[in-house]
């Protein structure tokens, strides 16, 4: 009759334990999933033509850029010539970013023939008026967008180019369709925690080879199918989040650390979910940390 009861206790305590377990599991969850941002949301919008520029990649490829117009794109901050010559004199001259939407390329055949490739940025409206009518601000404005194309396409592009007479845009302009809300965030772990959204500040004045930073990638739980993988990224050079751009895929995470310190393009075993993500980044210890919720088996 002992026996029955010391087993009756046993069994008991493993379902308490169990139990303890289960909740101890389910707050877990609840404060990460609390931690993540919303589900994103879009909206298609259709650019109106502004101008277009020519100029060429390293390889020599012809490329144009259609500069359009939106005014569901938001606007920048609102800086004189004064203001902006400051800011990119000064130590953080990233600090002016200019919301644009990058489309995807389109191949296009020019004036004599030959095939080229044409990529569609969209800008707000009233700054599009801007750099239209100051040199200063145009001239930033370009050396951003092709920055933006250079992260996003994997490529370089010649800083010489001209912009074309005759015609506002090269073969089409497509419709886009853009986040209402930003691409996963990332969070600075400071005195407080800022967000930003993705921008994209000068281009140093020489380019030199990005590194592939260190990183470790754990899942949770460790055995079977996990829930999400938690990755952390060392990036000792960074200062500020500011200058990095985080982009994941269903399977992929794209890292860029700006200017051209860092790069990291890693395929990852499971389907995440991508719009459930969201990523910290702590001054103290360089270190990005992105949280990633696993799609079912």
């Amino acid at each position: 009759m002992e026996s029955d009861k010391s087993l009756l206790s046993a069994e008991l305590n493993a379902d308490v334990e169990e139990a303890l377990y289960e909740q101890m599991l389910m707050k877990a969850k609840q404060e990460i999933q609390s931690r993540l941002p919303n589900l994103p949301e879009t909206t298609q919008i259709r650019p109106q033509p502004g101008f277009c520029i020519k100029t060429r990649t390293s390889k020599n490829a012809k490329i144009f850029i259609n500069i359009c117009k939106s005014n569901q794109i938001p606007a920048p901050p609102d800086l004189t010539e004064q203001e902006l010559v400051r800011i990119l004199e000064s130590d953080d001259p990233s600090g002016y970013r200019v919301p644009m939407s990058l489309g995807e390329p389109h191949v296009e055949v020019d004036n004599s023939g030959s095939g080229c490739t044409a990529y569609d940025i969209v800008i707000n409206s009233a700054f599009f008026e801007k750099i239209t009518s100051n040199e200063l601000f145009r001239e930033f404005f370009i050396t951003v967008a092709m920055e933006g194309l250079e992260n996003k396409y994997e490529m370089e592009l010649s800083r010489e180019w001209r912009m074309l007479k005759n015609r506002k845009f090269m073969g089409s302009i497509f419709d886009q369709n853009i986040r209402t809300k930003s691409k996963p965030m990332i969070q600075e772990m400071d005195t407080r925690l800022l967000e930003i959204i993705f921008s994209s500040p000068p281009p140093p004045p020489h380019f030199s080879s990005p590194v592939k930073p260190d990183y470790t990638i754990v899942a949770e739980p460790p055995e079977g199918h996990p829930h999400f993988l938690v990755a952390e990224i060392s990036l000792p050079k960074v200062s500020s989040s500011r200058s990095l751009v985080l982009d994941l895929g269903e399977d992929r995470i794209l890292l860029v650390g700006r200017p051209d310190l860092y790069h990291l393009d890693i395929f990852i075993p499971y389907n995440i979910i991508q719009e459930q993500s969201g990523a910290q980044f702590n001054k103290d210890t360089k270190v990005l940390t992105i949280t990633m919720p696993v799609r079912p088996a």
